[in-house]
């Protein structure tokens, strides 16, 4: 993956993304790499207090605010010199998409699936400013997880923060600009203290916060115990971002915590002592991995545009996925195991079956953007994929992912995740204005008066 070495926490959108002009600036993850603002000093501190004092309810938007007129995000169009159908159309015109390998796209577009983009599967519900969430590189967003249909955990500057879309409120959990500092001692574990860390992806799972950092950190939290539980750095090179982390069971049951790193490695931890149990080595920059439900298989993901099966507890490859055109950076499994989505920048996500693993289900590709982060519904009926920025598409496994939502928005794109009871669907916006995260529920159907009327 591309080295974008900030010296700073900084965001992702330029100035100019909002403004009140009759023309809208073009966007791209390329320019953006280098229009970002840095943090003061001041914002090294837990920030999250100033911005509840400073924000107003006003700044929110409900479902039935929604329904009114008001713009989900709470953009003001009626006071822009543009209509919000002409900047989505200037937007979609001037993007730029981050390529490592350019390619053509002629071929690439009769492969991808026709689908009706016509449904609602989740209805918008509510959106909250009094978070916002933050990216550190521009290829990798992971950073949002939702642990119950009320609870989310985010990365928001530098504070791992909890919000509770039941009371409409947030809480700082972890603070990694001050000293992170272990309260728990592993014989074995290499844990040491750690500061001002980068945090570049995070996942939660099963009572367990896991974060990666910008230089090879990586920093662990149960949620029912205080303090940090583990910290340490688990590589030391210029170019060691921890890209992706991933929690998971091996087929014995034990819980297992997968690192994958620019430096062709992905380590595996025992989540029990956080010893470093395994290592196994690729011969590129391992951009994301994840577990397949048995804990048997492992996706591996990086800078080539073959994407890898491996056994999970020997890392030795079983098959090669060909079909993408550039570097992967986001995977996840369908809940019944036999199906894999792997998310490219050639703006595609492919389906696989492992049981047929030569050629892809399917091709679903977004709108301008490459794909960077998919997540399947815990029922399978549902797969949310994300751009960079601006769209969020759903697809309903069910009639074979031709039919699907699209949810347009504007803004970059930090994370997305269903509850885990599926009824719920969080975004989470970059931005420096209209940051924020988008609560969006489950639509159920009534049979009973469908079948009435």
């Amino acid at each position: 993956m591309a080295q974008f070495q900030n010296q700073e926490l900084e965001y992702m959108i330029n100035d100019g993304y909002y403004d009140m002009t009759d023309s809208a600036d073009s966007s791209s993850e390329d320019n953006q790499n280098h229009s970002h603002r840095s943090l003061t000093a001041d914002s090294m501190d837990s920030d999250f207090e100033d911005d509840f004092e400073q924000s107003k309810p006003k700044t929110d938007t409900s479902a039935e605010e929604a329904r009114n007129g008001k713009d989900i995000q709470g953009i003001p169009w009626e006071r822009l010199n543009f209509t919000r159908d002409k900047y989505r159309e200037t937007r979609l015109k001037q993007y730029k998409n981050y390529e490592n390998l350019p390619h053509s796209r002629e071929n690439l577009e009769k492969e991808c699936k026709k689908v009706n983009k016509g449904h609602t599967f989740y209805d918008f519900q509510f959106n909250t400013r009094l978070v916002k969430p933050t990216v550190v590189h521009f290829q990798l967003r992971n950073l949002l997880w939702a642990t119950s249909k009320h609870d989310l955990y985010l990365m928001q500057n530098y504070s791992v923060m909890h919000w509770s879309s039941l009371v409409k409120r947030g809480k700082e959990v972890i603070n990694v600009a001050m000293p992170v500092l272990p309260t728990l001692k592993y014989p074995g574990s290499f844990s040491r203290s750690l500061s001002r860390v980068q945090v570049s992806t995070m996942a939660v799972k099963d009572n367990l916060i896991v974060a990666g950092g910008f230089h090879g950190e990586l920093i662990c939290k149960y949620l029912d115990k205080p303090g940090v539980s583990f910290a340490t750095k688990i590589a030391t090179d210029d170019n060691a971002i921890t890209n992706s982390v991933d929690i998971s069971y091996s087929s014995s049951g034990s819980m297992r915590v997968m690192t994958a790193n620019n430096d062709a490695l992905i380590r595996v931890f025992d989540a029990d002592n956080f010893k470093c149990i395994d290592n196994f080595s690729f011969p590129w920059s391992v951009n994301d991995t994840s577990v397949s439900p048995d804990g048997k298989l492992l996706a591996v993901l990086g800078d080539s545009t073959e994407c890898l099966l491996a056994d999970a507890q020997s890392g030795k490859e079983i098959d090669k996925l060909k079909g993408h055109l550039d570097y992967s950076f986001a995977s996840a499994w369908h809940p019944n195991g036999q199906i894999i989505a792997t998310g490219n920048q050639d703006t595609t996500c492919r389906l696989w079956d492992i049981r047929k693993p030569s050629n892809s289900l399917a091709v679903l590709k977004g709108q301008m953007g490459a794909i960077r982060s998919i997540r399947f519904s815990s029922d399978g009926q549902y797969m949310a994929m994300a751009e960079p920025a601006d769209f969020v598409h759903i697809f309903d496994s069910q009639t074979g992912y031709e039919s699907g939502q699209e949810i347009d928005v504007f803004g970059e794109i930090g994370g997305i995740s269903f509850s885990p009871d599926a009824e719920a669907l969080f975004v989470g916006i970059s931005d420096r204005t209209y940051g924020s995260v988008l609560e969006f529920n489950r639509k159920h159907h009534n049979r009973y008066l469908e079948l009435l009327f």
